[in-house]
């Protein structure tokens, strides 16, 4: 279904218009002689807002193109009753699958109810929604006095038909009460555009948006419109009335693609939607969208910066002086007087850093100047010019709002022009919050915190900005962003050295939390092999305050307690290793599980979101515990298995699938049986897998490989699939049937994505090296997957 987009708009209009005729022939019909003669019949074959294809393609609208056009004139003066349409009817902008919005104003005539039921019922024979209401004037003013939805509706008001004048009275009275209470009205709207961006999140950064009421979204343009409308501030300007419309033509792209109203943009529809717009595909969409939400989202922070400036009173007079050519002037950063930037390329990013250090915006007209005056930096750049980026980037989340500001100006890309490919750039994953660009900077902003435990913090913020840089390129993007990285640096004129130590960072930034996560730590070849690759305790440190930032700025499930663990325990060990001192060895149970080792037969431990076994090692026991827990409804987050002395240790991080989480002492109980040998887990599995729905959305099927030289001692299998109740028992009972047993294991959920490394030996403890046994187990765990 693909389409033009361009002409969306225009079918908007026109279905509004044809919308118009048809509720001025229902008026008509609806009220007294002598006005019922002027109209005409009720067209006939009115139906929901879906054409066909043919006329989605060519914008024809609900009523076709003979109706009659609605009648505002002096023929309905003193008719004592008018057709009012609020919403997007009365904006202009009906989708296919909007309601109609409308209010019957009246005189307070004896037979509105009559008028009423003549115009009502004809809409909802017809198909469509309907949202209706039947007030005086003074009603209409009682109502949005009351209630913030029905002013935010009524601001944007459209006579439809009837008398003229009736529509001009109670548009003004409201219009005059809006203002003449602005400043209780707009603090009321702020918290309700603040409410729903709680619940509904960013729309630039969401998997699945709401086109509506995510923060960016077509609500907050309607709430700036009401902002202008009290005369606090200027209407939304050209780059933000082009958003709006792209949000407008890609909610009419997915009312025709669905054929329902909706508003929330689902994966699964997302491909189609682009097709109906005439985009390549939905990586295109959303990197537009996001592009639009950010920019309505940056536009909506102005105004009420305009807003809180003018209602909180005059601000205080006087200049502080910020930095050289900078200063501070009612609230905002400004440029100081007579300072031209035009003869000053640094400018730009002295007075960003300035404005970060502060904690103050920049004024939106010191952003437009610099962006239309500063000249291009040299190559490569002064140093002063990449001691103010790093000063910048040094304040923290200060940085984040300054850097947008800059970017929504056009500024960064041409301080660092392969920024562009990054731009914008959507991460359709859930363990992604962000796009890459806004991941970046908050992975900047939170490297800002460990600036005192590094010895270059320099190094450490600009690694942070550029880590991810090579997704705007094909292929590995820890591979192309060293390549990438090397000629920012070299831009922003770094020595040689530091740009090989940027590069060698930018290319490892993944290495620590995937091997601490994916690897066994006991193992000596993972420690050599990662001594190896970072070469320095100088790019080991680095590492290390990056995975701490970029996992923090990813989202919740790509950082956690556990996974932080890990990776410290990794870079005590690298440290050692090149230092040339063996490491201190680790404990080998830790204080409380030596205390559920002395049970004997094993213990059990739930504290939450912690599940903690502890037994005599046998084979089976990862695998079988895992069961327990799908039976139970508790979905395997992250886990890790070792043996000591003997003795498994088995740390699960679990969640309930959904509701509350089972019984801990049930739990507990049903662990034990299992350790015992007396509970067949397997029965109530396939109970489970039976009643399992599919996937909303087709997924990328199973991959199984056998890493080879991550260890001499075990045979490392990774294996990477859709997670789903009991992936973890299916796998470790697959290696059972293999004969082979777990010595340690690494289990990671992120998102909806398992990645689980297993280090596997055959019964006399040895690790595979048959060819065809190595197969035979490959497809033994695959089919195991299907």
């Amino acid at each position: 279904m693909r389409g033009d987009a361009r002409s969306y708009a225009a079918a908007r209009k026109e279905r509004a218009a044809d919308i118009d005729r048809w509720l001025a022939d229902l008026f008509r019909t609806a009220c007294p002689q002598p006005f019922a003669r002027e109209g005409r019949n009720l067209p006939g074959g009115a139906k929901s807002g879906f054409a066909s294809g043919e006329e989605r393609g060519a914008g024809t609208s609900l009523m076709g193109s003979g109706a009659p056009a609605a009648g505002t004139g002096a023929a309905f003066a003193g008719t004592g009753a008018a057709l009012v349409a609020v919403g997007s009817l009365g904006r202009g902008e009906l989708a296919p699958g909007s309601d109609l919005d409308l209010v019957l104003v009246h005189n307070g005539q004896d037979d509105v109810a009559r008028i009423a039921d003549r115009i009502w019922y004809p809409i909802w024979d017809s198909g469509l929604g309907l949202d209706h209401s039947v007030r005086t004037v003074d009603e209409v003013t009682k109502v949005a006095r009351e209630d913030l939805k029905a002013v935010l509706g009524l601001i944007q008001a459209r006579h439809v038909t009837g008398d003229p004048e009736l529509t001009r009275a109670a548009r003004e009275a409201v219009l005059a009460e809006w203002r003449a209470d602005s400043r209780r009205r707009l603090a009321e709207l702020r918290e309700a555009a603040d409410k729903r961006a709680e619940s509904s999140g960013e729309l630039a950064f969401l998997l699945e948006p709401d086109l509506k009421d995510s923060r960016g979204g077509i609500r907050d343009v309607q709430a700036m419109q009401a902002v202008a409308a009290a005369w606090v501030a200027s209407a939304p300007g050209p780059r933000v009335r082009e958003a709006y419309e792209f949000l407008l033509d890609v909610r009419h792209g997915l009312h025709l693609v669905t054929a329902r109203g909706a508003d929330r943009l689902v994966l699964q529809e997302q491909d189609a939607v682009a097709a109906a717009l005439g985009l390549l595909d939905a990586e295109a969409l959303m990197r537009r969208l996001a592009e639009a939400g950010r920019t309505i989202a940056h536009a909506f922070d102005a105004t009420w910066r305009t807003v809180d400036r003018l209602l909180s009173g005059p601000a205080p007079r006087g200049r502080r002086p910020l930095a050289d050519g900078v200063v501070e002037h009612g609230g905002e950063v400004v440029l100081a007087r007579g300072v031209n930037p035009k003869d000053d390329p640094v400018l730009v990013l002295r007075a960003a850093a300035a404005a970060a250090e502060a904690g103050l915006p920049m004024a939106p007209a010191t952003v437009s100047v610099l962006a239309a005056q500063s000249p291009a930096l040299p190559v490569p750049w002064p140093d002063e010019a990449r001691d103010a980026l790093v000063a910048l980037l040094g304040a923290g989340r200060a940085a984040v709002p300054v850097w947008e500001e800059l970017d929504q100006a056009g500024i960064i890309v041409r301080l660092i022009p392969d920024w562009e490919r990054v731009r914008h750039r959507p991460q359709r994953n859930p363990v992604h919050r962000f796009t890459v660009d806004r991941h970046l900077i908050e992975a900047a902003a939170g490297a800002a915190s460990f600036t005192r435990e590094v010895s270059r913090p320099d190094l450490l913020l600009i690694s942070a900005l550029l880590h991810d840089v090579g997704k705007g390129w094909p292929g590995d993007h820890s591979t192309t962003g060293e390549i990438v990285a090397r000629d920012i640096g070299a831009r922003m004129g770094l020595p040689p050295a530091d740009v090989d130590t940027l590069a060698t960072v930018v290319r490892h930034h993944l290495l620590l939390p995937e091997t601490a996560t994916r690897r066994d730590l006991d193992d000596p070849v993972t420690i050599s092999r990662v001594a190896e690759a970072v070469g320095s305790r100088e790019v080991l440190e680095l590492l290390a305050a990056l995975a701490v930032a970029d996992g923090n700025a990813t989202g919740p499930a790509a950082w956690n307690t556990w996974k932080a663990s890990l990776v410290s325990e990794l870079v005590r060990r690298v440290r050692s290793a090149l230092s040339g001192t063996p490491p201190a060895p680790a404990p080998s149970l830790s204080a409380q599980q030596a205390s559920l080792a002395r049970h004997g037969g094993g213990a059990v431990r739930v504290n939450g979101g912690a599940v903690t076994v502890v037994a005599p090692d046998r084979p089976g026991l990862l695998w079988r515990a895992a069961g327990v827990l799908a039976a139970h409804r508790m979905v395997v987050r992250a886990a890790s298995a070792a043996s000591a002395s003997s003795t498994a240790v088995i740390e699960f991080s679990v969640v309930p699938e959904y509701g509350t989480p089972p019984d801990p002492a049930t739990l507990e109980a049903d662990l034990r049986l299992v350790l015992a040998g007396r509970l067949d887990i397997e029965q109530r599995l396939a109970r489970r897998t039976r009643s399992l729905r599919p996937a909303r959305v087709p997924v990328a099927p199973p991959r199984v490989s056998l890493v080879d030289d991550a260890s001499q001692t075990a045979t490392v299998v990774e294996v990477r699939a859709h997670d789903r109740p009991g992936l973890l028992w299916r796998i470790g009972r697959a290696f059972g049937e293999c004969n082979l047993d777990v010595r340690a294991a690494r289990v990671e959920t992120l998102g909806a994505e398992a990645v689980d490394v297993f280090y596997v030996v055959d019964r006399s403890g040895r690790p595979i090296t048959d060819a065809a046994q190595r197969a035979q187990v490959r497809e033994h765990v695959l089919a195991a997957l299907r």
